[in-house]
């Protein structure tokens, strides 16, 4: 016989009831406490006070690094007010419009103490405590140095003319548009404010670019790619090699800004970086889309010295490792292989066989494309083809590393598109059929070859 629960049983229930919020309440606290003790210090300082008096230096000072840091290009609408903001930026949640950032004191900034002004554009953080957006960079403006940053708010609040212009809503749908579940992407993503520094022993040319792209120049937000959670994948040279390695924003692929030689600037000499940072075009480029409002409000206005320490910190940025190995490749390939091959990999009917579209080149597996590189061989000499034209090995005159990057040179070039060859897959084959090493060969267990 089933009846009504009595008043233990409801009791009870009500009891493990209390005991799982009361659980999931100290779960909840126990998070916090930790989140606080891992992430604490990252909202900064409301109450600290400028440390510079602001003077007609300071100032002016604080405009020319607004320009340097395209203030204008995002906080500024076409044939708006300076600074007004209401800019759309497309974004992968929705359309996020600019903020007023003149000092008017209802709609703009103008009743931002220093330290509000320090939380928002090192921390990402508004006045009333909520996060920004990542569209504004403040992962990167965390390495502004004190001194810049004073400069700026002195500009911004005193030599900024204030406009009373609300800002607009962002078109972002729900779930995306709830603002709290960025407090902890900006938790776990943005960096600790840090103001920059050179490194030990680094040219001072190239640290001032280092400053200016890694930093105020933001220029990763658009030429580093980002993560499905948004976040820019390294935010400096130190992140690794996909830092300003190229990246689709707002509608435009932004190129790689590295020392790839086809699709970086490995081509580009120091003055024709200069030149391009100046007018926006060079002989052979020019600038458009969003690079060419880059150029019209920020890096024109640059001095001649910063445009040189843009393209000397970019010119240390490597290519990445797959270029290097078929800029390697190219030399090795005219070197042993052109005089049969022909330059264009296209061969000498009389015997020497074509490289372009050679079933053989572009196999999946380059076993034997690298045995013959090895071991070389020898066409067979048959009544109807009597010559015999040989193929010199190059076991003994070239390391695994050369013979990696020429045949990888020559699986991606003359319309050829075959995976690259590895210099441990050379060194395993040469091992398998017993082919000598050069000289210069690198034993296993010997420190790893640089690139």
């Amino acid at each position: 016989m089933t009846g009504i629960p009595g008043r233990a049983g409801i009791g009870r229930t009500a009891l493990r009831g209390v005991a799982a919020a009361v659980l999931v309440g100290v779960f909840a606290l126990s998070c916090l406490y930790l989140a606080a003790v891992v992430f604490g210090g990252r909202g900064g300082d409301r109450a600290a006070i400028l440390p510079l008096p602001v003077t007609p230096e300071l100032i002016a000072r604080g405009a020319y690094l607004a320009k340097a840091g395209d203030c204008t290009g995002c906080h500024t609408t076409p044939g708006g007010a300076a600074f007004a903001g209401g800019l759309a930026i497309d974004s992968p949640i929705g359309v996020i419009f600019s903020t007023n950032i003149t000092p008017d004191p209802k709609t703009g900034i103008g009743g931002y103490a220093y330290g509000d002004f320090d939380r928002a554009v090192r921390r990402g953080l508004l006045r009333s405590g909520r996060t920004l957006y990542p569209a504004m960079p403040y992962p990167s403006y965390s390495r502004i140095t004190d001194g810049d940053l004073a400069a700026l708010y002195a500009y911004f609040l005193h030599g900024v003319a204030p406009v009373s212009s609300r800002n607009r809503a962002e078109q972002v749908a729900w779930p995306l548009s709830m603002r709290w579940p960025l407090t902890y992407w900006r938790w776990l993503f943005a960096p600790r404010v840090r103001a920059f520094r050179p490194r030990a022993g680094q040219d001072p040319v190239v640290a001032r670019g280092a400053y200016l792209v890694e930093g105020l120049g933001h220029c990763g937000a658009c030429h580093t790619p980002r993560a499905l959670t948004l976040e820019e994948v390294a935010l400096t040279d130190g992140g690794g090699p996909r830092f300003l390695a190229g990246s689709q924003f707002n509608g435009w692929f932004a190129p790689s800004l590295r020392g790839a030689a086809v699709t970086g600037l490995g081509r580009w000499a120091g003055a024709d970086i200069e030149e391009f940072l100046a007018s926006g075009r060079t002989g052979k480029f020019t600038a458009f889309g969003e690079m060419g409002d880059v150029v019209l409000h920020s890096t024109q206005f640059m001095t001649p010295a910063d445009r040189a320490g843009i393209a000397n910190f970019l010119h240390t940025l490597p290519a990445p490792r797959s270029e290097r190995a078929i800029a390697a490749g190219s030399q090795g390939y005219l070197d042993n292989c052109s005089a049969c091959h022909q330059e264009d990999g296209a061969g000498l009917a009389t015997g020497f066989p074509a490289l372009a579209g050679n079933p053989v080149v572009e196999t999946d597996d380059p076993t034997s494309l690298i045995h013959v590189v090895l071991a070389g061989g020898a066409l067979v000499s048959t009544p109807a083809a009597p010559s015999k034209l040989t193929m010199p090995p190059f076991a003994a005159s070239l390391t695994d590393s050369d013979i990696a990057d020429l045949l990888t040179y020559v699986r991606s070039s003359w319309g050829n598109h075959a995976p690259a060859v590895s210099a441990d897959r050379v060194r395993a084959l040469r091992a398998a059929i017993g082919e000598p090493e050069p000289p210069a060969q690198a034993q296993p267990g010997a420190a790893p070859e640089k690139h």
